[in-house]
């Protein structure tokens, strides 16, 4: 074996002499020895990675799958579950509380004193606990028609609709539907348009934020599912941020009538829509501030 000196390391590597005996000093050069004050060294040694070299910073979706392998309680895991949970349902005609929804999240049990539960309620709130699981296990993943067509399944599984032969669960309805009053798209048009939309959407390499919320205006629009686009989309939304590590956000009941004007305008002016998702973001902020979570 042939050794060098640190010199000739150093002018070999393109470094200091005195970055070479840091690193030999520092045990980070296999077979270097000291004779004396004179650092022998391999001359086929490998040069070590600089110690100061930034690590990647751990995102959201790092923690979000971190908290939920380990079933942490406490943390932005739980409390997403809960919020975005309550919220996305409570705006479709969910009549349990926060609470509740806590409740079956924390404990799985129904707590119900001289009050009737619809059934359907929470049998979506469970299953869109689910949902959620989903999407942060799969938010990496391309977004498709399979993957979308799952999430509406995971959703409906076990439901009264499910039970409705007109009622297609994990697949594109059946039957002709509006959404607020507006018409969607007719039942043989959806594959097509689906087909178009995602092209469309997974051609663009980088999505903003702003793109992400036009995909979710023109999903809505396409109204493919019949009852539960809503739901779905919002998951959609927010699977895509933590993929593209944009802050994610929760429409909660206080920007409900908010945001169904900026997916109604956002044609004429995307604004409306933006500031709404822009406000509800901001909330999300303030809990990754608490938990302390950089974004």
């Amino acid at each position: 074996m042939r050794y060098l000196s640190v010199t000739e390391i150093a002018k070999k590597w393109n470094v200091s002499e005195r970055s070479v005996r840091n690193y030999c000093a520092q045990g980070r050069v296999n077979g270097a020895f000291l004779t004396g004050k004179t650092w022998s060294i391999p001359e086929n040694a490998d040069k070590p990675e600089r110690s100061n070299k930034k690590k990647e910073q751990t995102t959201l979706l790092d923690i979000l799958q971190e908290q939920k392998a380990s079933k942490y309680s406490g943390g932005i895991y739980h409390k997403t579950q809960i919020d975005l949970t309550y919220n996305s349902s409570h705006m479709e005609g969910s009549r349990l509380t926060h609470d509740q929804t806590r409740y079956i999240f924390e404990t799985n049990t129904i707590g119900v004193e001289k009050e009737v539960l619809n059934v359907d309620d929470v049998i979506e709130t469970v299953n869109h606990f689910r949902c959620i699981d989903r999407i942060i296990d799969s938010a990496k993943a391309a977004l498709t028609e399979k993957f979308v067509k799952e999430l509406h399944l995971i959703l409906k599984n076990g439901t009264s609709d499910s039970r409705k032969d007109w009622f297609a669960v994990g697949d594109y309805k059946k039957i002709p539907n509006e959404a607020g009053g507006m018409d969607t798209a007719l039942p043989e048009e959806v594959a097509d348009k689906m087909k178009v939309l995602l092209t469309e959407y997974n051609g663009k390499e980088e999505k903003t934020f702003e793109e992400i919320l036009d995909f979710h205006v023109k999903f809505e629009k396409i109204h493919a599912f019949q009852d539960g686009n809503g739901r779905v989309g919002r998951l959609i939304m927010f699977k895509e941020c933590l993929k593209y590590n944009i802050v994610p956000f929760i429409i909660e009941d206080n920007l409900k009538l908010f945001y169904y004007r900026g997916l109604k305008e956002w044609n004429n002016e995307k604004g409306y829509l933006m500031d709404t998702c822009l406000t509800a973001r901001d909330k999300y902020k303030a809990c990754l501030d608490y938990f302390r979570i950089a974004y």
